[in-house]
């Protein structure tokens, strides 16, 4: 075989770093779509195999493993809990490898590996520790998959597009439980498991065949390929006040008349650790604090519906795991649905009232969650109904924080530029909000479970609520600035 023709076959396989000859498909697979379908599968398949096994955890500990009924809830908010413990501490090493490698491919399939391992590990594991290392494995996996992910799609489109790409993956969070106790009431683990391996199958496929912009450019002729859109656009609307932008952009770039650029500069004597960790100088201010909180909120929310809707399904209806499944359907249908008019309504009228207004009505959704009580047809009606309405809320409270804490961060590299270098501390942004995430992933099964076996179901959503007024009025004083209307009292 000729040595051009051996080139040729090691970088189409991506396994070489001899840019003398093209690789196979080169201009497809660095194609912006290519790129933004790959990230989007990739968070889809993360959250479709996490969900995948949510509603027959109660069913795997009770048949598989032979656990009492008094220890099943407990280990039920265990593996949750495990699952996003383990992307805490991955999160914040993710994004630091990322802003430190030139590419990304390797450790984006080195994720994939911790899922596959993680996925067989689930359908062969007959006992407690083989599934805890399984969701610690799975968990390593979230955190590569979105801090790598979020940073490559930064770099290929920019902030604009992340609201698609995380609403696609959304999807998967919405249609596992679903799919995974009708598949286990109809098919057993085989089925649900098969499934998971079929979408592993077309992750791999896609980022084994992905190849990065910036790669794609060191081969010969590879930057007219390349198709990379002007940036030129997104700077002249962004000093437009009165101008339409898109899902992220409005809070992304402020003019110095609409918020006081002295807050975001930073001193040139910045410790070792804060040069090593440029995103560290930018959690002194209170906007990037709180779009942190509400991601953890957020996650707390979710963690604790996965831990206990199953559950408390079987002891107030008796319901199978196909029946537990779909109650996940009128729980998050509204992130699809009307995730993205509530992005169109962080664009245009911005993060706080969206915020303010989606926790304060989660309170009262919560509160009336206490309602539902062991019954018939009624008593389903009411607890879906109520699901539904905790959906929605739930659906508008995810574009307020990534877009307020990209809006902070945006404004720190463009104060300064010198500090944060060419890239920008993009990447350690998205492993710390992937951390804070999954912290709220571990705490909220935690939090639920105990409450739940402590004080009750209805109580423990009555804390739950009170936790989210608690949060509503921190999104009202920080969330987008300080109010208007205060501000006007101080001046």
């Amino acid at each position: 075989m000729p040595k051009s023709t051996w080139t040729k076959l090691l970088n189409t396989a991506q396994i070489t770093k001899d840019f003398s000859e093209l690789p196979y498909g080169l201009e497809w697979r660095s194609n912006t779509f290519f790129i933004i379908a790959t990230v989007a599968v990739g968070l889809f398949c993360d959250l479709f195999l996490y969900g995948l096994v949510v509603p027959i955890l109660p069913f795997m500990l009770q048949d598989r493993i032979g656990l009492p009924k008094d220890q099943i809830q407990a280990h039920v908010s265990g593996l949750l809990a495990a699952y996003a413990a383990s992307s805490v501490v991955f999160s914040p090493l993710a994004g630091i490898i990322s802003d430190k490698i030139s590419t990304r491919q390797g450790p984006f399939l080195g994720g994939l590996a911790a899922l596959l391992s993680a996925t067989v590990l689930l359908f062969v594991g007959q006992n407690l520790a083989t599934l805890y290392v399984a969701r610690i494995l799975q968990g390593l996996s979230a955190a590569v998959v979105w801090s790598i992910g979020l940073t490559l799609c930064l770099e290929t489109v920019g902030p604009e597009n992340l609201g698609t790409v995380i609403s696609f993956a959304s999807v998967g969070s919405l249609a596992a439980p679903a799919i995974g106790g009708v598949l286990y009431e109809k098919s057993g683990y085989t089925g649900v498991f098969g499934v998971g391996f079929a979408v592993l199958a077309v992750d791999f496929i896609m980022r084994v065949m992905v190849i990065e912009k910036k790669v794609a450019r060191k081969y010969p002729g590879g930057a007219k390929l390349v198709d990379r859109p002007p940036e030129d656009d997104q700077n002249d609307d962004a000093n437009e006040e009165n101008e339409e932008a898109n899902e992220s952009q409005p809070l992304l770039s402020k003019s110095p008349s609409q918020e006081d650029e002295k807050s975001f500069k930073l001193s040139k004597d910045q410790p070792r650790l804060a040069r090593a960790l440029p995103i560290l100088p930018c959690l002194s201010h209170p906007r990037l604090l709180s779009a942190l909180l509400v991601a953890l909120i957020q996650a707390t929310l979710l963690g604790a519906f996965d831990s206990t809707i199953t559950t408390e399904a079987q002891e107030l209806f008796n319901f199978t795991s196909l029946e537990s499944g779909l109650l996940f359907i009128p729980l998050g249908i509204f992130d699809l649905i009307l995730g993205p008019v509530f992005g169109w309504a962080v664009d245009k009228y911005g993060t706080k009232p969206v915020a303010v207004g989606a926790y304060s009505w989660l309170t009262i959704a919560l509160t009336l969650l206490r309602l539902p009580q062991a019954g018939g047809k009624d008593q389903i009606i009411l607890y879906s109904c109520l699901l539904s309405l905790c959906g929605v809320g739930l659906a508008a409270v995810g574009a307020p924080s990534i877009v307020e804490a990209g809006a902070v961060v945006q404004k720190y590299y463009e104060v300064n530029p010198d500090f944060f270098g060419e890239e920008g501390p993009y990447a350690q942004l998205y492993g710390l909000n992937s951390m804070v995430f999954s912290a709220g992933l571990a705490l909220g099964p935690s939090l639920a479970g105990g409450l739940k076996s402590a004080i009750g179901y209805g109580n423990m959503n009555a804390v739950l609520a009170g936790i989210c007024g608690a949060t509503a009025v921190v999104c009202f004083f920080f969330i987008g600035g300080w109010p208007r209307t205060l501000s006007k009292g101080r001046d």
